[in-house]
């Protein structure tokens, strides 16, 4: 079969503007989870480090802290990428249309 200019995908190298969109997803991905891990281990470990608890109280929430926000950090980041993987051609052709057909 003949290609037109078309990429199939899996084919040949990106276009400029994939590449661009990719390193945009990605710094996009990185930074919300980064700000959202910021905030949940302060929710957590902030108490600890604002009110002097004990050693051993302060200890786990600072641990735990940890643990929450690198947790949600990969998992944000992974949503974020699978959802821009899974959604590259789901843009409707026209702003403001939702299908094709409306």
């Amino acid at each position: 079969m003949e290609e037109h200019g078309g990429r199939s995908p899996g084919s040949g190298r990106r276009t400029q503007a994939e590449r661009d969109a990719i390193t945009v997803e990605i710094g996009y991905a990185l930074c919300s989870a980064a700000f959202a891990a910021a905030l949940v281990f302060g929710a957590v470990a902030g108490p600890a480090l604002a009110f002097g608890l004990s050693g051993g109280t302060r200890h786990m929430l600072v641990a735990s802290g940890i643990a929450v926000a690198s947790a949600l950090f990969a998992a944000r980041v992974v949503s974020v990428l699978a959802r821009f993987g899974r959604g590259a051609g789901d843009q409707p052709s026209q702003p403001g249309r939702t299908s094709p057909d409306s």
